[in-house]
């Protein structure tokens, strides 16, 4: 995967079943559940930093990581992240009022 290019969720979630199904799936929803909400907790830790003391790069990275993983959880309960989305949200308007 070419870091230059555009990268959409087929992409990257494909990238992260390539390099990490095999030990995602020996790992297991639960367990992987588990990082997930940890890397959330993360994000969580990182926004609530006051503005003056918050560290962009790290807030980046966080969202990152929960990306990351939340893919792996799509990946191993064979769930096409894009599809969903544009389901849920792009098809017929998409959801009124809450997500």
């Amino acid at each position: 995967m070419n870091p230059n290019q555009p990268l959409t969720v087929a992409d990257f979630q494909q990238f992260i079943r390539d390099r990490y199904y095999s030990t995602d799936q020996a790992r297991g929803t639960p367990a992987t559940f588990m990082w997930l909400v940890e890397e959330v907790g993360e994000l969580s830790s990182a926004l609530a930093a006051p503005p003056e003391k918050r560290d962009p790069a790290n807030v980046a990275e966080e969202f990152a990581d929960v990306i990351a993983w939340l893919c792996t959880l799509a990946n191993i309960n064979n769930v096409d992240l894009a599809q969903a989305l544009r389901r849920k949200y792009l098809e017929q308007g998409g959801p009124q009022g809450h997500k």
